[in-house]
């Protein structure tokens, strides 16, 4: 994460449904109108998405906002509300998202009839509140991850989104974006063929420094923003999202340990805050199926800017992935090995229908999302692709970082519910 991303999500720093008197809905380039203002509130709707179009609607305007709002605009649908903390920042940020208009709170996004998908781009402590508010109005629902900062806010929402899809075929989706990598496509089939063979050792690390130093700071640091886990909780589920995704393993149990580099860290005010959540994390675990492996977390380490990194080693072959090198995945066999280039005309179909691009013109973080949102679309219509990450996964996810953070506490090994 950039530095000026890091400021982006500073101007964000909550958005409350329901907290402030009802606002105006206002074109992104103008103030209200005295119609606006008198204009009655919209009453919730149920959802009804038309035969083709994505009307969306974001809560949130910093960096997480934009990469969401790019990828409703590639796929050919509209952001048609945004807001935010407030309604100057709303209007601020809605001409970057590319959006309609702006409405002063998040209940009035979250009701409109103009909205038929929430994405929910805000600070984790918002996160269980604005999707809740999301589905009991009738919407389909992105919410960024984590999914809660608890399991009981994770298990709240998947509860909600399970009624909600067995009521009328609503979708609630949590960006685990990785997965749709084509090269981490390629090895998840590779490994469901048989290819790899039995799987023994599954190890990674994602490893970042946009906080390696005292003066970085951030929202995620406060836990009661980010959530008691911050390195982990941030970026360790997706680590084990994609291990159990491409393996098709689970985590069984684990052990694991916590360090704090920086005690505390001075924001822009110049003062220095005591730090109550990690920097990193180091993890051993088994999966169901017999596979060890470890992982380091790190959001410290110099250097690292964005490294996903998953290897998978079998009695036939290893597979490497470094989400930083996307176009290519790393086969290494006992008699040889070679490097796998990003091809749709020599992928396996399950990867080729990622690879939206030829051989040679590199795809990256920004075309997973879109590939994230067209896979949202074709669940509203109706057909749900394989991999589309769900609320079970961020309940998966919540349930993995109350394991680690038990086992940071006790010393020991602990068991991972299913």
């Amino acid at each position: 994460m950039r530095a000026d991303d890091v400021a982006q999500d500073l101007l964000d720093p909550a958005l409350e449904p329901g907290t402030q008197d009802a606002g105006a809905t206002t074109t992104a380039t103008g103030a209200p109108t005295a119609s606006d203002l008198s204009a009655p509130r919209p009453g919730p709707v149920p959802a009804a998405l038309p035969a083709s179009g994505y009307r969306a609607g974001i809560l949130g305007t910093g960096f997480m906002g934009g990469v969401h709002a790019r990828a409703v605009r590639t796929g050919g649908g509209t952001v048609t509300l945004v807001a935010a903390s407030d309604l100057e920042t709303a209007l601020d940020g809605a001409g970057a998202l590319g959006a309609q208009a702006v409405v002063e709170t998040a209940e009035e996004l979250v009701t409109s009839p103009d909205v038929d998908v929430v994405h929910v781009c805000t600070p984790n402590h918002l996160h269980v509140e604005l999707a809740r508010a999301a589905l009991r109005a009738g919407k389909h629902v992105v919410c960024e991850k984590p999914l809660a900062v608890d399991v009981e806010g994770a298990e709240e929402l998947a509860g909600l989104a399970a009624d909600a899809r067995a009521a009328d075929g609503r979708v609630a989706v949590v960006p685990f974006v990785y997965r749709f990598h084509p090269m981490v496509r390629e090895a998840r089939e590779r490994v469901r063929r048989g290819q790899v063979g039995t799987l023994s050792v599954v190890h990674g690390s994602y490893l970042q420094d946009w906080l390696l130093r005292e003066s970085d700071d951030n929202w995620r640091v406060d836990p009661a923003l980010g959530g008691a886990s911050r390195a982990f909780g941030d970026i360790g589920s997706h680590f084990c999202d994609l291990l159990e995704f491409t393996t098709g393993h689970r985590i069984a149990r684990l052990v694991a340990r916590s360090a704090t580099v920086n005690p505390t860290r001075r924001g822009d005010d110049g003062v220095a805050r005591p730090v109550a959540t990690e920097d990193l994390v180091t993890l051993q675990y088994e999966t169901d199926r017999g596979a060890l492996g470890t992982a380091v977390i790190s959001q410290v380490s110099a250097g690292r800017k964005n490294r996903l990194h998953l290897e998978i080693s079998g009695s036939e072959s290893t597979l490497s992935f470094d989400q930083e090198r996307p176009e290519t995945l790393w086969e290494g066999r006992r008699d040889g090995s070679r490097l796998l280039v990003r091809d749709p005309e020599t992928l396996s179909p399950a990867a080729a229908r990622y690879s939206r691009l030829p051989a040679g013109h590199p795809q990256g973080y920004q075309e997973c999302f879109d590939a994230l949102v067209a896979d949202t679309a074709a669940a509203i219509r109706g057909t749900v692709p394989d991999g589309l990450p769900t609320f079970d996964d961020g309940l998966r996810a919540a349930r993995l970082a109350a394991a680690v953070g038990e086992s940071v506490r006790s010393g020991g090994w602990v068991e991972v519910p299913r």
